[in-house]
């Protein structure tokens, strides 16, 4: 009985120490399912980005698909007046009119017997892209 004694207190110790070992052998394995896992986000996302991309290039080609040259109304120029107001200057045929603008109201103002001509001046309404790179061109010459 006296031999048993220490055999039983041993087994328990012997158990616990093949317990330990386990999760030892199981963490490289987590940390290897963790990169996976890391991987397949990283894809998942460039996919979405890519397809954010092909959609926005596609939109695009769909708007230019239509008549741009040939439209009857044309936008010759805009300038705000507040938050919600602006005037718009628009050529209809051979005739422009001033238009005003306001939350919820388009009012004619004048019709012009002259056409104004602006020249060789920048479109009323630039690209976004375009209005992106002046915006930030102005914020580098800032920080300069």
């Amino acid at each position: 009985m006296k031999r048993l004694l220490p055999v039983l207190f041993l087994a328990p110790l012997s158990l616990l120490a093949a317990e330990q070992s386990v999760p030892q052998a199981t963490t490289p394995l987590a940390s290897t399912d963790v990169g996976s896992q890391l991987v397949q986000l990283m894809l998942g996302l460039l996919v979405v980005v890519a397809l954010i991309f092909a959609l926005a290039w596609l939109l695009r080609r769909v708007q230019q698909i239509g008549p741009r040259g040939n439209q009857a109304i044309k936008l010759v120029a805009s300038q705000a007046l507040g938050p919600r107001d602006r005037l718009l200057l628009v050529q209809v045929g051979g005739e422009q009119i001033l238009l005003g603008i306001s939350a919820g109201r388009i009012t004619p103002l004048h019709v012009l017997r002259e056409p104004v001509s602006l020249g060789d001046a920048e479109p009323a309404t630039p690209e976004f892209a375009q209005r992106l790179m002046e915006l930030l061109g102005k914020d580098q010459k800032d920080k300069s």
